[in-house]
């Protein structure tokens, strides 16, 4: 009689690799019958092909933590930096009309011919 356990047994799955006997999982019994799963399209997971991809490549969950975390936060960044453009464009033209209006109203004779020869020379070049 000896004290030590019993030697666990080495199964070859159907894929070739080895497991510990008792580490498969539990058989069960099948009906016949194929299982028919209803699926509708809102019960549908999001789509992380991203991550899965990232995953299957063996590149790690770091890949994929980054590319949720900086994900939303590039398309912010992006998002304000066009914001910020938009404003300075808007507030370049209104300053660019402020200053033609002053420059008519105020140059008298000269600043309108000024301002005609200048949309002469413009017309000219189109």
């Amino acid at each position: 009689m000896s004290n030590l356990p019993e030697p666990v047994q080495v199964v070859q799955l159907p894929d070739g690799t080895y497991t510990y006997a008792d580490h498969l999982p539990a058989i069960q019994a099948s009906t016949g019958v194929p299982q028919v799963v209803h699926q509708h399209i809102h019960y549908a997971p999001p789509d992380r092909t991203v991550q899965r991809i990232a995953l299957g490549s063996g590149i790690g969950a770091g890949t994929v933590a980054a590319g949720v975390y900086f994900g939303p936060l590039l398309v912010g960044a992006l998002t304000a930096i066009a914001a910020n453009l938009a404003l300075l464009a808007f507030l370049a033209a209104v300053l660019a009309w402020g200053v033609v209006s002053v420059v008519k109203s105020l140059g008298g004779p000269d600043g309108k011919a000024a301002a005609k020869t200048l949309a002469k020379t413009r017309k000219r070049r189109r």
